[in-house]
């Protein structure tokens, strides 16, 4: 009896211990496109880097566990979440009523305005849809900002592109005479070589909450209320014990975050 108990009672420790390990090595999948500099890139050795990349390391080690990165065309990236190819997507997706019907966010992680880029010897004045009318504007798809460009450029054609780069590529060759994103973004690209063609136009007003959304969230499957919990815990911490700012600054001269909300 003594001899069984003390089996039972090691082999529930051990379990214990185990258990314990586990939790220890728990890996958080995350999902980012590597084509949105300088939030997300895919560099020539196949690193991902990026402000995206820096805050999802620094909110799994807030977080207590071992992160690992998925590279993920942005079409696919919720249909690829949903299918359980990753746990969470950390890559500037913007908190959309639309989009909170597929998926779960967690509170915003940043909040940059859209703006409107334009070749330096353009003719174009303003930013409106008058002013842009019979233009044709380069926007990526499935975006926020293409949902915009169509909803209010409807005198302009809008061209849809699988990413930043391609869009900007076309501005620069003169296939376009617009593009719409964010605007840090299309800062990133305007202080490259490449982007040496081109400017800023200005920021379309207003920016609707019901396009734009509150910011850019982290989003998980339907129902992981507790992982968004620990995500918006590890938001909060990171903003309060400099973290946040360390990274912020590493890539821009501004604080990304927006507005406290």
């Amino acid at each position: 009896m003594r001899i069984s108990l003390r089996i039972a009672l090691a082999a529930s420790a051990a379990l214990l211990t185990l258990g314990v390990a586990q939790a220890q090595e728990k890996t958080l999948r995350i999902g980012t496109e590597g084509a949105y500099p300088p939030f997300n890139n895919l560099t020539a050795d196949g690193q991902l880097v990026g402000f995206d990349i820096d805050i999802a390391k620094a909110l799994c080690d807030e977080m207590k566990v071992k992160c690992t990165f998925v590279a993920q065309d942005w079409d696919g990236i919720i249909p690829a979440l949903q299918a359980g190819k990753f746990d969470a997507i950390v890559a500037s997706m913007s908190i959309t009523p639309e989009r909170k019907e597929k998926v779960d966010f967690s509170n915003k992680y940043y909040n940059t305005p859209s703006a409107i880029a334009v070749p330096k010897d353009s003719t174009l004045k303003g930013v409106t849809k008058e002013d842009l009318a019979g233009k044709t504007i380069g926007v990526a798809t499935t975006t926020t900002h293409f949902n915009y460009a169509s909803k209010t450029y409807t005198d302009s054609t809008v061209k849809g592109y699988p990413s930043s780069p391609e869009e900007q590529a076309d501005l620069a060759n003169g296939r376009l005479d617009a593009i719409e994103d964010d605007i840090v973004v299309l800062q990133q690209f305007l202080d490259s070589p490449d982007g040496a063609c081109c400017k800023i136009l200005g920021q379309p007003s207003p920016q609707p909450v019901e396009i734009f959304g509150p910011g850019a969230g982290i989003a998980v499957r339907k129902g992981e209320t507790d992982l968004v919990n620990k995500l918006n815990s590890a938001i909060a911490a990171i903003r309060a014990n400099g973290k946040y700012k360390e990274i912020n600054d590493k890539y821009f001269k501004f604080d990304v975050y927006g507005a406290e909300s």
